[in-house]
């Protein structure tokens, strides 16, 4: 391999210059080497750069200017192949099979018939000035329109929301570079010999599989974006020693479903598939300090959390709500948190219209006037309400999902919150979300085992559940994915839980905001919050729970119509550390 590299640098000092920087030169050599090219190749694609700004030095910026082409190029490419493999039909068909796709890895220059022209160099002597004056620019003189057009908006908000699943992409790859020292990420589609660094999220292989195929082995494929790797999507081969890098101690290896961003380390031989070596854990969140729940005077509270259906299929009493009330009025928690559906649009007597009154009535009576009689029994309580994308109150019945209209609810004592929602109560972080997540990563995870290098030991945990405990590491992927949501495209069966609305994935950022996001109108900036939440609440059919993960306590209270519920106590700020050490939580059954 130091062979390969010493003639390649030979071969990039013959036709750039031998007083080529050096800095410059270890560029050119990455940027071959990642792309398969000769130093005669990496020179013709700068003259062609170069083409219309004269004679000049290699620089930097040329080089950054390259590898950009180099990228578009291939993007080219990979749609070409995409077209070729197409089961078109009929003489379109045949004319596209029939015609050769031209190869631009040796030049974007070329002369009559196709002929490669050999670029300028700068030695020949050739004055470029002269060529210049001949270039004429190809863009023609368009006349008045004869229709009014108005099509999406060009702004910079709205071509950042069409990119976001890119740009996460993006966002893990930078955050893998800085934390594994990693200089540049490769493009897992280009054939290299040496290994390399890839940062992707996981799709599965529709060419493989037919119908609704759980995700295996077999149909593994990683997607780039656009700027590491042409957006290309490629199979995924493990070695069979394949080995997983600051995992969890004792995990085993490492839960893969589709939309999991990923990283690994390995080569593409030319085969076609990605080899991959190793698996780079994603970068952990950092604990919640202590400046995070600092605040003066009386910081202990305790909250009572529940979760929808409030009452069962066959009637519209809602009795589980009123014993939950009743208990509420008795223990006089600080905070009340219930989350959604409230009016379930899924009731049976909701679907066939045998009610008496509107849903927004129904709310008020059922829901708002009891919550009420709670606040003006506990002065200085607080009741916070999650809605669901099945309440039939709400205008967006999509995820992530606006806070219920305040014209159901004036009393400021009553917070409406949006779906998902970050908040702070003495300033300790909560997260919430409606959407049972829990379930949908569990039927749709595949867990590949590998040997663990480099592990990462979690906190001591005083329920000592194992490191293999299934539920703590489901609730571990909300947290390494930094998202209530990870999971992309949304399983066709269970994509009516969801309504799953991707141009606003940026608001299933899961960490905390901080004081400045809590100002701000815009939704949270991921490079700003790296903290996870001190408590994550995901409500699930699963059996319900309470469990420390790494640092944040993931509470699953299960439905109301389960006769469960949680609830927490916070012993306040006596000692330094994350906030896990002072939280006590309890999974509580309705009485009667």
């Amino acid at each position: 391999m130091a062979a390969n590299t010493d003639a390649l640098r030979s071969d990039l000092q013959r036709n750039f210059g031998d007083d080529l920087d050096d800095n410059l030169l270890s560029e050119c050599v990455k940027i071959c080497q990642m792309h398969n090219l000769s130093g005669e190749d990496l020179f013709y694609k700068w003259e062609a750069v170069r083409f219309n700004q004269g004679p000049g030095q290699l620089g930097m910026e040329d080089l950054q200017e390259v590898k950009t082409r180099i990228q578009r190029d291939l993007a080219k490419a990979n749609a070409a192949k995409k077209l070729m493999r197409g089961n078109l039909s009929g003489r379109l068909s045949r004319q596209f099979a029939s015609t050769p796709v031209k190869s631009t890895a040796r030049s974007s220059l070329s002369g009559p018939m196709g002929t490669p022209v050999r670029p300028v160099r700068p030695q020949d002597g050739f004055d470029m000035s002269r060529l210049e004056e001949k270039v004429v620019s190809p863009a023609g003189l368009a006349g008045p329109s004869r229709v009014s057009f108005v099509g999406p908006s060009t702004d910079d908000d709205a071509l950042k929301t069409r990119t976001l699943l890119d740009d996460r992409i993006d966002h893990f790859g930078e955050l893998v570079k800085s934390y594994y020292g990693v200089e540049e990420l490769g493009d897992p589609s280009a054939v290299t010999e040496d290994d390399v660094v890839v940062v992707g999220r996981i799709t599965l292989d529709s060419e493989s599989t037919s119908g609704q195929v759980k995700l295996n082995e077999a149909s593994l494929v990683l997607e780039s974006s656009r700027m590491m790797g042409s957006g290309a999507r490629v199979p995924i081969r493990f070695d069979p020693e394949v080995r997983l890098r600051k995992g969890k101690r004792g995990v085993g290896g490492q839960g893969l479903f589709p939309g999991a961003i990923v990283a690994l380390k390995g080569k593409n031989g030319g085969g076609g598939s990605f080899l991959a070596s190793e698996i780079l854990s994603l970068p952990p969140l950092e604990s919640p300090s202590a400046g995070l729940v600092k605040s003066e005077g009386e910081s202990q509270f305790s909250m009572f959390v529940a979760s929808g259906p409030f009452t069962g299929d066959s009637d519209l009493h809602y009795r589980p709500l009123q014993s939950l009330v009743a208990k509420l009025k008795s223990a006089k928690p600080a905070v009340a948190l219930l989350v959604g559906p409230f009016i379930d649009a899924t009731h049976p007597s909701i679907k066939v219209g045998d009610v008496d009154a509107t849903p927004a009535d129904m709310f008020r009576t059922v829901f708002i006037d009891q919550l009420r009689d709670f606040l003006d029994s506990s002065p200085g309580s607080l009741v916070l309400l999650v809605p669901s994308v099945r309440d039939i109150l709400g205008v967006h019945a999509v995820f992530p999902q606006c806070e219920l209209s305040r014209t159901l609810c004036t009393d400021s004592r009553i917070r409406l919150l949006p779906n998902p929602a970050r908040f702070t109560l003495n300033g300790v972080h909560v997260a919430v979300s409606s959407v049972d997540v829990l379930f949908h990563l569990r039927k749709e995870e595949y867990f590949k085992r590998a040997l663990d290098v480099e592990p990462l030991t979690s906190p001591p945990d005083p329920e000592g559940q194992g490191p293999t405990d299934a539920m703590a590491n489901l609730c571990r992927h909300l947290l390494q994915q930094r998202s209530f949501y990870p999971i992309f495209p949304v399983p066709l069966d269970l994509a009516h839980e969801v309504n799953l609305d991707a141009t606003h994935s940026d608001l299933l950022y899961l960490c905390p905001q901080t004081d400045e996001e809590h100002a701000s109108a815009g939704a949270p900036d991921p490079s700003k919050a790296s903290c996870a939440p001190d408590v994550l609440i995901i409500p699930s059919r699963l059996k319900q729970f309470s469990k420390v993960v790494d640092n944040t306590v993931a509470i699953n209270p299960s439905f109301l119509t389960k006769s469960t519920y949680a609830v927490v106590e916070y012993a306040g700020h006596t000692a330094p550390g994350p906030a896990r050490d002072r939280l006590k939580v309890d999974i509580t059954r309705l009485e009667g």
